[in-house]
């Protein structure tokens, strides 16, 4: 076992090796032999009583020799050191296993395990004027068997009353919510101060562990409030946050509702338009078609003819339940033209039919005034084109809703058919002036 150094302000102990018994053998064999030479005088000189003399001394030997085997033999335990001294002087050490030392030999052991000790619970004021119970463990473990015996009384005793003081001194150096928050700090300082303090006792310190921080009730009851309020800080900055949260997806979606109003009616009113403008150039189409097929029925027509649908016409307004006709020309110049139809009036002039050519030259082509008629095919097609770009309005109104944006056709390099599809008949030509009567 070494010996520590010598320490300034300490008596330094002396190098010592192990305790060597082979005196305590030369003891016992000595004795032996003194009481097995008594044994023989007693009985060559005892006349008859010397055998009993004999008898008594080996019984007496024997116990005495038991007496001494039982205070000089020593068994160590292989955690266990044992330190020897005889009248005051120190003879060395002990090691594990039997060992045999002088009867008037005082023999001190010392356990090298690691030893658990608790600093009793203490009342602290901390930094902040805080009163805090505070109580630890220590890990110990006797490193010099030597300097433990020797330079401390009791280095249990020792080691509990320097935690104590340093603890209190720790403690008292931070603010409450210090202590609570870093223990972890406080067992490091702790363990340094006491580490360096018990080394020169053959004693170290392998940890200090903070075993309760209860501060004195006003202040536990002051820390509890604290805490609530926070809690309550938080909960407020939650529900907070929470409404505003929730009037920003409100507005949101009130945006997007809006959105999907505003697209739907747009969508509604070029529907509309669109209808409109094919219901418009079908009526018109329709109408010149009509008027086409009255023209070509009415070019063979002479003034008589017209006369008589004229007073047909006349008649029919006869038939109504107005009190006053307007007519748009001389009532007279109508009424010659009846009578001369009748035979009562002038002459009437023979007037040839016209051709459809002279028509034509007269009023213009046909299909320049009527304009191309869309067949049924058309229709349908641009029927189709129409629901196409429904769904893909609709497409596009999704994906608003969900956040994401449909694919614009724009963007594409070609055109969709249906798009492409949708061309607007050309517009009429404007009408020929009527001709000059000659």
């Amino acid at each position: 076992m070494a010996s520590p150094s010598s320490t300034k302000g300490t008596v330094p102990i002396p190098s010592i090796g192990p305790y060597n018994g082979k005196s305590v053998i030369l003891l016992f064999l000595g004795v032996f032999i003194a009481f097995v030479a008594l044994a023989i005088v007693a009985n060559s000189v005892g006349g008859a009583a010397g055998p009993a003399y004999a008898v008594a001394i080996v019984v007496v030997g024997i116990i005495i020799f038991l007496a001494l085997l039982a205070h000089t033999t020593y068994s160590i335990q292989p955690y266990e050191t044992a330190l020897v001294t005889v009248f005051g002087s120190y003879r060395g050490y002990l090691q594990s296993g039997f060992n045999m030392v002088t009867p008037v030999a005082r023999v001190v052991r010392v356990d090298l395990r690691t030893q658990v000790l608790e600093v009793p619970r203490q009342e602290v004021i901390t930094k902040d004027n805080s009163p805090t119970n505070v109580d630890a463990i220590i890990y110990i473990k006797v490193v010099d068997g030597m300097s433990a015996v020797f330079r401390v009384q009791d280095y249990h005793v020792a080691t509990v009353a320097l935690a104590q003081t340093t603890l209190r001194s720790v403690i008292g150096d931070m603010e409450l919510d210090e202590i609570l928050y870093n223990r972890e700090r406080i067992n490091t300082r702790l363990r340094d101060i006491l580490d360096e303090a018990t080394d020169k006792w053959g004693v170290r310190v392998e940890a200090v562990e903070i075993k309760e921080v209860d501060p004195v009730g006003p202040v536990k009851s002051a820390m509890e409030e604290q805490t609530a309020a926070e809690r309550q800080r938080r909960a407020a900055v939650l529900r907070s946050d929470g409404e505003k949260r929730s009037a920003i997806l409100v507005a949101e979606g009130q945006k997007r509702s809006r959105i999907l109003q505003a697209e739907g009616l747009r969508q509604s009113k070029i529907l509309e338009a669109e209808g409109a403008r094919m219901a418009t150039i079908l009526e018109a189409q329709g109408e010149a078609q009509r008027l086409r097929i009255l023209a070509m029925g009415a070019s063979p027509l002479d003034a008589k003819a017209l006369t008589v649908i004229s007073l047909d016409t006349m008649s029919e307004m006869a038939q109504g339940q107005s009190t006053k006709i307007l007519f748009p020309f001389e009532f007279t110049k109508l009424m010659e033209g009846a009578a001369e139809y009748l035979g009562v009036g002038r002459t009437v002039p023979e007037r040839g039919l016209s051709s459809l050519d002279e028509l034509e030259k007269k009023i213009g082509a046909m299909d320049d005034i009527l304009g191309p008629i869309p067949k049924q095919s058309e229709l349908t097609t641009e029927i189709q084109s129409i629901e196409e770009e429904i769904k893909a309005e609709s497409a596009a109104s999704e994906a608003v809703i969900t956040g994401k944006r449909a694919p614009d056709p724009d963007d594409l390099g070609d055109e969709p058919a249906a798009k492409q599809a949708m061309v607007p008949p050309p517009p009429p030509p404007p009408k020929a002036a009527p001709p000059k009567k000659p």
